[in-house]
């Protein structure tokens, strides 16, 4: 049987930058100084462009395994050969120093023997401008430094540096040290160094995990999505992005190939929702202060999605580059940040609606973001009654989406509560209007033959983003009406025992090949809303598998081999897994695992 394509890497990051590691102990994507900038290391998608880092025997056939120092975002690279064995420790630095965050812009790479004299050659060929930028090296005593971008890229290292800049090969008889800074570079012993930040790092991520509040029920994937996605939060500005990558293509040769290296207003809900289900709700703090930075005021709307910083031009470009394995085009930028999307308005105020009715946000001053709602129900009023082009961000196709419609329903209904917690008795009415008006065109939606809400008005076609009626207790929990919508949609758009299609219709590039996996644990939720728990389960197993190696999980799956597609790993699907088990936990019996 052919092997199933998947996504070979390991993720480190410490919420200042990110970086995908293959089994082949290759840093195959590395952007600095933000999430959203030039990769330095970018085979991933630029193939011999792209630069290389890596620590690989010479000349000889080895075989790797890979996973992470338990509880953590450190990762270990075993590579043998018939010979030898070596392991590699990859991270990104993390601790708390002087009361604050500790994340510099340096990768760490521990090389230590494990049986025989291991040989290695070093390869360390960092690029700019997406591949265009040849660095000029330069070496020091102990390190090499590489010119060319807007700060000095440095290796600091113990390897004998002549045998790094001929990537000639090395014989491996005690660890090794290679550190990599962007900017200031490190002027401390490097052995002593490296150790205590590891140390120190290993303890930051199980002390976070062990104040993490989850289930007893798939606590290993829930510890290692909890961990990808608190990585996914550029902490400098508090953005929460959809993914480090950009490019891979959601199916073979489809030339569905996007940038999702940017804060989708979309995705930051359904993030928080899982940070406040896990028990973490610094993300929402950082990220509430992100949305305040954004432009809203004045602006006739919000967009879509911004870049870390909040800026507002996102302009999309195709890249000379070959592409993952051979996927063309290779897209900078998205152009998905013109669109009308008007579920965004409804998405914010749920996102903050924490903020303001949880007593445990004690430090909030809540009066200070009263301009915001006004903004936003400003906002929701103004494009109530127009077409969008929906959460899937249809480039050629104008609806009035139900998914839309929801949003502004929900949205408003938070808004309810905010305006009645500050004490803003007009904005709690118009609240309460615009709430009333996003129900009236949410019941054009429906179609009674069906019984089940369409895609947008006047359409019959499925879309899994109505789960969230359901999820949302739009349609009660309880109902016959749940029960019926969901059954319309699990003969339309579900495969196998969980995988869910977004919609089957043909859209700008045809009809979709793959499954999304965040409709698929939306479906879980929905099952366990409606009291269908073992079919929650047994789906959430059968979702959980399509992870790789070490539990990371790609944007879509292809149902005929179970092949990951799309960018990687994905937020969304992690959040997904997250907020499903923690939907499935709580309909659990829980005295059952009491001693």
């Amino acid at each position: 049987m052919k092997k199933r394509h998947t996504y070979d890497f390991g993720l480190i990051g410490n919420c200042s930058y990110l970086a995908l590691i293959g089994l082949d102990t290759n840093i195959s994507w590395m952007c600095l100084p933000r999430f959203d900038s030039s990769f330095v290391f970018g085979s991933l998608v630029g193939g011999e462009k792209g630069g290389e880092f890596s620590i690989k025997p010479p000349n000889k056939e080895f075989k790797t395994e890979q996973k992470y120092i338990q509880n953590t975002n450190i990762l270990e690279t075993i590579v043998e050969t018939d010979d030898y064995a070596y392991k590699i420790t990859d991270f990104a630095p993390r601790f708390m120093q002087y009361d604050r965050s500790y994340k510099p812009s340096m990768l760490i790479r521990k090389i230590e023997p494990l049986r025989g004299l291991p040989q290695v050659r070093v390869v360390c060929d960092p690029v700019g401008d997406y591949g265009n930028k040849r660095l000029k090296r330069e070496s020091g005593s102990s390190h090499i430094s590489f010119h060319g971008l807007q700060e000095t890229l440095r290796l600091t290292t113990d390897f004998p540096l002549n045998m790094i800049l001929d990537s000639s090969p090395f014989t491996l008889t005690m660890p090794k040290y290679m550190v990599l800074t962007y900017g200031t570079p490190m002027e401390a012993g490097i052995q002593e160094t490296s150790e205590i930040f590891l140390s120190k790092t290993i303890r930051y991520w199980q002390t976070w995990i062990k104040s993490t509040s989850i289930g007893m029920h798939y606590q290993k994937e829930v510890i290692r999505s909890s961990l990808a996605l608190k990585i996914h939060q550029f902490e400098d500005t508090g953005a929460i992005i959809a993914s480090p990558t950009m490019s891979l293509p959601e199916s073979p040769n489809s030339t569905r190939n996007w940038d999702y290296r940017y804060c989708w207003m979309r995705d930051t809900y359904y993030t928080l929702t899982a940070f406040n289900n896990i028990g973490h709700f610094e993300a929402m703090e950082k990220y509430a202060l992100y949305l305040t930075n954004i432009p809203m005021q004045g602006k006739e709307r919000i967009q879509p999605l911004y870049n870390v910083v909040g800026e507002s031009i996102i302009t999309e470009k195709e890249l000379d580059l070959p592409g993952y394995m051979g996927n063309l085009p290779v897209r900078l930028g998205n152009d998905a940040y013109t669109h009308i999307q008007n579920d965004v308005y409804g998405q914010i105020l749920l996102a903050i609606l924490p903020l303001f009715v949880d007593n445990r946000f004690a430090n909030i001053e809540k009066r200070q973001s009263i301009y915001l709602l006004e903004t936003i129900l400003e906002k929701i009023a103004f494009t109530m009654d127009e077409a969008d082009a929906g959460l899937w961000e249809f480039r050629n196709l104008k609806q009035k989406h139900a998914y839309t419609h929801l949003f502004q329903w929900a949205g408003s209904h938070a808004a309810c509560k905010i305006a009645k917690e500050v004490g803003q008795k007009k904005l709690e009415e118009k609240a309460l209007s615009l709430l009333k008006r996003a129900e009236a065109h949410l019941e054009k939606c429906y179609i009674p033959d069906r019984k089940a809400y369409a895609q947008a008005e006047g359409v019959t076609r499925m879309d899994s983003s109505t789960l969230q009626l359901i999820m949302m207790n739009y349609i009660p929990h309880d109902s016959q009406k749940a029960k019926d919508h969901l059954k319309a949609l699990e003969e339309d758009l579900r495969i196998g025992k969980g995988l869910f299609y977004r919609y089957k219709h043909a859209d700008d590039f045809g009809e979709p090949e793959t499954t999304f996996l965040i409709c698929a644990f939306w479906y879980v939720e929905a099952l366990a809303c409606v009291g269908r728990t073992d079919d929650a389960m047994e789906a959430f197993e059968e979702l959980a598998g399509y992870a790789n190696h070490v539990g990371l999980l790609s944007e879509d799956v292809h149902y005929d081999d179970g092949s990951m597609w799309g960018n990687f790993p994905q937020a969304y699907s992690h959040v997904g897994l997250v907020n499903a088990a923690y939907r499935i936990n709580n309909k659990l019996d829980k005295p059952d695992f009491l001693p």
